[in-house]
């Protein structure tokens, strides 16, 4: 049903996406020509620009469907859509001028008319899509467009998925039990049933009517796995594996074909490519030259109200660990009153920390005061995106108690991460925030970088997490 609702609602999208495309570029020549510069002039009339309609509309569905965008969405962030849909309209509309001025060679098409088409179909796509959003997540909040989900086999990978989907109610997904060898049938695992053995899935899934069948099975009964998926397929029932060993296999598994044989490597790090490297060395040359330029007065001004308002240095040096677990001065403006460094370094700052300036306080909590580690970056010691550096007598104490926490130590540090635009900073869980940063460390790409930068203009500079 599910499937059926879904595949209904990619027709609609389609058709929508259709209709906002041609109404943004007629939308687009009237605000120009008709708004911004109105009056007597020489320009195309609005006719020929309907003549492009059979071009763009089944081009830019077409941009959009390479892109994913009729993809479920359930379980995606927002922001994640939206970056899809600028990225697909950067495609559409580099296409549509290339194709009018260098293949019509068509050079009358208002330029400024392309410019407001592209903004304007971002924002209304956007828009339709939020809405859409809204709809669901009330549809959903009164019992419909509900996932079904038979979970089985009960491991940590399990208990990772159980809660995830209660974090998040707004996918709609409703587990309605699980099948687990090794607990009596009506038990219950974080408040959902057992109904029975592996043994009874044959017979449960004509029963039910499902949408999903999630196999978790604990690794000592992996030699059932095959056996699962086979009886899954049998009754054509939608499958996913969520693996027992994601603790060890990276977020996307990087493999090799050896002679037919897939050969996963463990840990795969894209910036350990020399390529990789000097392009996001290059990015972070420029962008910190260029946020260095753009905060420079608002630098200042604060510098000022730091010195007129409590005694001691403008800027608070700390030493932090970076790439390699080499460690290094890091910036930032001092936001607290001066104390002795046996004191600073007691613990983390808590909320309502008498030791935090008044002017610290609006600092830290607009993030502010990181703005001198724009220093730190054009210097090489943090990149502007990556997993936020630590002080050393964290560090030790985290490598003892949490895995893979020195994986963060594979990349250089950065101003701003994938777990800090997610909401992980302040006094949040460290194993929680390692997770979001091997998962970028894992999955880096330039898109993924503009995609953190883009979520920390609405997310990263002002969190309630932050003081």
């Amino acid at each position: 049903m599910i499937r059926d609702n879904q595949q209904i609602l990619n027709r609609i999208n389609v058709l929508i996406d259709a209709v906002i495309v041609a109404a943004s570029l007629v939308l687009a020549y009237i605000i120009k020509f008709y708004i911004i510069t109105p009056g007597p002039g020489y320009y195309l009339e609005l006719s020929y620009y309907y003549d492009l309609l059979p071009f763009v509309i089944p081009g830019y569905i077409l941009i959009y469907s390479f892109c994913d965008i009729y993809t479920s969405r359930r379980t995606w962030r927002q922001q994640s859509e939206i970056l899809d849909l600028i990225k697909a309209n950067t495609f559409g509309i580099l296409a549509l001028m290339l194709f009018i001025y260098n293949v019509m060679r068509e050079i009358n098409y208002s330029r400024s008319v392309m410019a407001i088409f592209y903004f304007l179909n971002i924002f209304l796509c956007s828009l339709y899509r939020g809405i859409l959003r809204a709809v669901l997540k009330s549809f959903r909040k009164k019992g419909y467009n509900i996932k079904h989900v038979l979970l089985v086999g009960y491991s940590r990978a399990a208990e990772h998925y159980m809660d995830r989907v209660r974090e998040n109610p707004q996918w709609g997904y409703n587990i309605v039990g699980v099948l687990d060898e090794h607990v009596p049938a009506g038990a219950m695992y974080h408040g959902v049933k057992v109904l029975g053995t592996l043994g009874n899935l044959e017979y449960i899934l004509p029963e039910h009517k499902l949408d999903e069948i999630v196999i978790a099975l604990p690794l000592e009964d992996y030699e059932k796995l095959e056996e699962t998926v086979s009886i899954c397929e049998k009754f054509g029932v939608h499958t996913k594996f969520v693996p027992d060993y994601n603790s060890v296999i990276p977020t996307k598994p990087y493999t090799e074909d050896l002679g037919g044989l897939p050969v996963i490597n463990i840990r795969y790090v894209p910036l350990t490519n020399s390529g990789n490297i000097f392009i996001k060395r290059v990015f972070d040359i420029f962008a910190s030259l260029f946020g260095i330029i753009i905060t420079s007065p608002l630098m200042l001004v604060i510098a000022l109200l730091i010195k007129l308002t409590s005694k001691g240095p403008i800027i608070f040096r700390q030493e932090r660990v970076g790439l390699h677990n080499k460690t290094f001065q890091m910036y930032k403006f001092r936001s607290m009153r001066v104390q002795s460094e046996k004191r600073e370094k007691k613990g983390w700052t808590r909320k309502n920390d008498p030791r935090v300036t008044p002017v610290g306080k609006f600092i830290r909590k607009t993030s502010i005061d990181e703005l001198p580690q724009l220093f730190n970056i054009l210097k090489g010691d943090m990149s502007l995106i990556g997993p936020r550096p630590e002080r050393p007598q964290f560090v030790e104490k985290f490598m003892e108690e949490i895995p893979r926490y020195n994986v963060k130590h594979q990349v250089r540090p950065g101003l701003t991460g994938w777990a800090q635009v997610n909401g992980l900073r302040g006094d949040t869980s460290i194993r929680k925030r390692v997770e979001y940063d091997i998962y970028y460390i894992e999955n880096w790409s330039v898109f993924f970088d503009i995609k953190i930068i883009i979520m920390t203009f609405f997310t990263g500079f002002i969190n309630k997490n932050a003081y």
